[in-house]
């Protein structure tokens, strides 16, 4: 029978029926005499109420199930080996799918009349009342044992409402399509709430499968890097396994972002489109491309690699650079300029001197040239430079200097502009073709919380080097600049990984997102809320054009509703029901009727329309669970499993154990600060040594 309300909110009356079947069953088996029934008579009558009870039982356990699962739900937990893993789609948990009964449920459990089903009721609020006020009562070990059957059990350290899943008691594995994820993924989620361990299910995944990883880890998530390596060691990719860290330098691995290029113009593009462009901006950065490109054209003819460390040095004398090209060049292609240069009309050179500032050596080179109408692009190109006043020109490109101060200084330059001719340098080196044709797998910290400058001037970096690298592959295939390459369709998937996605973001993602699918890049980016992109971005349609290039979407909890309405304003509005009493009076207008008025009273069905989500429910979530919009707009409610890890088979290298103790020391103090408002931590370095002199201690994390 179709009801015109689904009301599993109601009590169990179903009960009523199984045990007056039981009880019947009961009575004719010890009272068969009494009832005048022989055996095969009795077997005949008590299999049909058997039937009706067990029939009954069943339909009130869902009810009671139900109503527990509203209140109170099993922690949700898998090993690492027991992570569920497929070619053709992608596992998130455990949930339903979202339609228009959910909507009416959640609708419902919240009328004041059905208070008593939620999980912060009356009988749950005496409970904690009187524990608090009689502590070490005896009965407090009742009311704190933590099992559905208990109706006063304390919540989990959850949060949020956990009738917003409840309302489905039925659970199932919720997979979403492979074929999806080069239409890329958003991950939305205020702190602490399990986006972090989403992305160890998702890399797990793709780690497993024999993809390509790249996770960029801007905070330093020691749980995340132990995941990684720990898959990498059990699919027996351990060899495949690459780690960058800014914070460890002495123990990572070698990148530069400017090496691995098609055409020089890229060295300018990548470093330049770090720079502010909008407005005045503008200008000044086209002239910073200029120079640039004239450096790393200048560098590449000397036959020297293009790093952050010899643009820098260039850039700040470039009249060295000059000279080191000019006397190059002209000894290969003039080499009687020794004796032509020292004709030179010296008031000609001096006045040019003063004019421009530069060295007397430039200077006579750059007459010369002007003289004897010797002309190359690359020394065009300086001729153009050094011909302006030097100090008006730096001041056109002084808003280099501070990129480049950040990526060259301390350390961190050896990280990022390597060099091959130490012999006693143990370090690796790599790049993104090496890493994508070889199957890698690489952890990208960028230690954000002691330098968020530099973690996102290098991150930016490392993106525009990854659209690079797709464009190529895109036209020509893997294996670039070998004799045959593999077709991009028959090579390995690239899963990127970009937590804390606002403080990588940068003008270079756009392209990274809008086209590099067509090379196989499956890009994950997980952030707090979108005003966090629109904020780092400074364009609001240039965010809204990387909001359109992510497909998917799972929306954690979210603090405020603008990012909510991400969501709710994708989705359709619903028609729920409502039960009104409907209680009427009319009096009698016949004279000669006996009666004087006339009553009736009933329900009344009443439907309303809204949204199938409102904002409030993505605020109120509890840890762990998650909204998903999937394949082509289809809503999913998932709960994450919380994993439980199992080390005992990964041979961790040692130098590995000083970075997790480091990292470990700085996340916590980080996460203390966050939960005590601090606006800034202390700075700390990887031994837990913080700049006040105090060693601090750490506590492991997790939703």
């Amino acid at each position: 029978m179709a009801y015109p309300i689904d009301n599993p909110f109601r009590p169990p009356v179903e009960f009523i029926s199984s045990i007056a079947a039981t009880g019947s069953i009961v009575g004719i088996a010890f009272y068969q005499q009494f009832f005048g029934l022989d055996l095969a008579t009795s077997f005949a009558i008590s299999a049909p109420l058997l039937a009706l009870a067990v029939w009954r039982g069943r339909q009130g356990y869902k009810i009671l199930l139900f109503h527990t699962k509203l209140r109170w739900l099993p922690k949700y937990e898998l090993k690492s080996e027991e992570i569920p893993v497929s070619t053709k789609e992608l596992f998130l948990g455990m949930g339903f799918w979202w339609g228009e009964k959910h909507s009416q449920r959640l609708f419902t459990a919240r009328l004041p009349k059905y208070e008593h089903l939620r999980a912060r009721n009356k009988r749950y609020e005496w409970a904690r009342q009187f524990e608090r006020d009689h502590p070490g009562h005896w009965l407090n070990r009742i009311f704190g044992y933590e099992h559905p059957i208990n109706p006063v059990s304390p919540l989990p350290p959850v949060g949020g409402d956990p009738a917003i899943h409840g309302v489905e008691p039925d659970e199932r594995e919720i997979w979403t399509s492979l074929a999806e994820r080069v239409g890329h993924l958003l991950v939305l989620g205020t702190t602490r709430v399990g986006k972090t361990r989403l992305a160890e299910l998702l890399v797990t995944q793709d780690i497993r499968r024999g993809e390509v990883v790249i996770v960029f880890d801007p905070k330093g998530d020691v749980a995340l890097l132990k995941r990684m390596y720990a898959e990498a060691s059990r699919c027996g990719r351990e060899k495949d396994f690459w780690f960058f860290h800014l914070g460890y330098p002495e123990l990572s691995d070698r990148y530069s972002p400017i090496s691995s290029i098609g055409r020089i113009t890229e060295v300018a593009t990548r470093i330049a489109n770090q720079l502010p462009g909008e407005g005045q901006s503008q200008a000044f950065k086209e002239f910073v491309w200029l120079f640039i490109n004239v450096i790393s054209r200048a560098i590449s003819a000397l036959g020297m690699n293009p790093t952050y460390t010899l643009i820098y040095q260039y850039a700040v004398d470039v009249d060295a650079l000059g000279e080191k090209y000019f006397e190059y060049w002209l000894n290969k292609v003039h080499p009687e300029w020794v004796d032509e240069i020292e004709n030179i009309s010296s008031k000609e050179i001096e006045a040019m001197q003063k004019k421009t500032g530069r060295s007397l050596k430039t200077v006579e080179f750059i007459a010369l040239l002007r003289e004897k109408d010797w002309h190359d692009p690359v020394a065009d190109g300086l001729v153009s430079i050094l011909s302006n006043d030097k100090t008006r020109f730096q001041m056109l490109i002084n808003s280099l200097y501070p990129l480049l101060e950040k990526l060259t200084t301390g350390k961190v330059s050896e990280l990022l502009s390597p060099t091959w001719d130490n012999p006693t340098e143990k370090r690796r080196v790599f790049d993104w073709d090496k890493i994508m044709n070889t199957g890698g797998i690489v952890y990208v910290g960028l230690d954000s919380l002691s330098d968020a400058e530099v973690a996102a001037a290098v991150g930016n970096a490392m993106f525009a080097d990854l659209t690079s690298t797709a464009g190529r592959r895109y036209k020509f295939g893997t294996a670039f600049g070998q004799s045959q390459g593999l077709d991009v369709k028959d090579s390995k998937k690239v899963a990127i990984h970009a937590d804390e996605f606002n403080e990588l973001i940068g003008d270079e993602f756009v392209p990274l997102l809008n086209k590099a699918g067509g090379a196989g890049y499956q890009v994950t980016v997980y952030t707090q809320t979108w005003s966090d992109v629109e904020a780092k971005i400074g364009n609001r349609a240039k965010a809204a054009q990387i909001g359109g290039n992510l497909n998917s979407l799972i929306m954690l909890r979210v603090k405020t509703t603008d990012t909510a309405e991400i969501l709710t304003e994708q989705l359709p509005e619903v028609e729920v029901s409502k039960i009104a009493s409907d209680s009427r009076t009319t009096d009698v207008q016949n004279p000669d009727d006996f009666a004087d008025f006339g009553s009736s009273s009933g329900d009344v069905v009443r439907s309303y329309k809204v949204p199938m989500l409102r904002p409030s429910d993505l605020t109120s979530l509890p840890k762990g669970q998650a909204f998903a919009l999937l394949d082509g707009g289809q809503l999913a409610k998932v709960r994450l499993p919380l994993a439980v890890e199992s080390v005992d088979d990964v041979h961790w290298p040692e130098s590995l154990f000083k970075v997790f103790d480091g990292m470990h020391e700085q996340y916590s103090r980080y996460i203390k600060s966050v939960d005590e408002g601090q606006t800034a931590p202390l700075p700390i370095d990887f031994l837990g040594n913080t700049s006040d002199g105090l060693t601090v201690e750490g506590k492991g994390h997790g939703f």
